[in-house]
């Protein structure tokens, strides 16, 4: 992976995909002022240098089913690589969770979760966190609303 300089057409060309990652490669450079073959390069370039992480739909989550959303505070019980390894890659194994955030001060992780109801949200709680060896205390926070803000150049 190098680390190429970003100029102005770059951020212009990731603030636009940040805002609708469906733009066509005609549209993103025709609002950039690139000519497509020009555009595609760089889109390409921004993905490989890491610049682009990834392109993916935000889905609703009551669309399936998932009726509340819950960030969980997680304090690991002793900060060792092995606990926060062993953690990372354990949630990332959870249908429910969107986000995994590592966080510093009395917390180390908030794990953003989905779930079809309050009784699917304790099992989810009870049975796939407290019951990990790497997990000292949750803490659960109902999510009411959620706004992303539209991305800035």
């Amino acid at each position: 992976m190098e680390n190429r300089p970003i100029d102005q057409t770059d951020r212009e060309i990731l603030a636009a995909l940040a805002n609708n990652a469906r733009l066509s490669n005609k549209e993103l450079a025709a609002r950039v002022g690139l000519a497509p073959s020009s555009c595609h390069e760089r889109v390409r370039r921004l993905v490989h240098d890491g610049a682009i992480l990834g392109f993916h739909a935000a889905v609703n989550p009551a669309v399936l089913g998932f009726g509340i959303e819950a960030m969980l505070a997680v304090r690991l019980p002793q900060h060792s690589r092995q606990n926060f390894d062993a953690f990372r890659a354990y949630v990332a194994t959870i249908p429910e969770v969107v986000d995994v955030y590592h966080v510093s001060g009395e917390i180390d992780f908030l794990v953003h979760v989905v779930a079809r109801d309050a009784q699917h949200l304790r099992d989810l709680a009870l049975d796939r966190f407290l019951s990990r060896p790497e997990v000292g205390h949750i803490e659960t926070e109902l999510i009411f609303d959620h706004v992303r803000p539209p991305a800035h150049a």
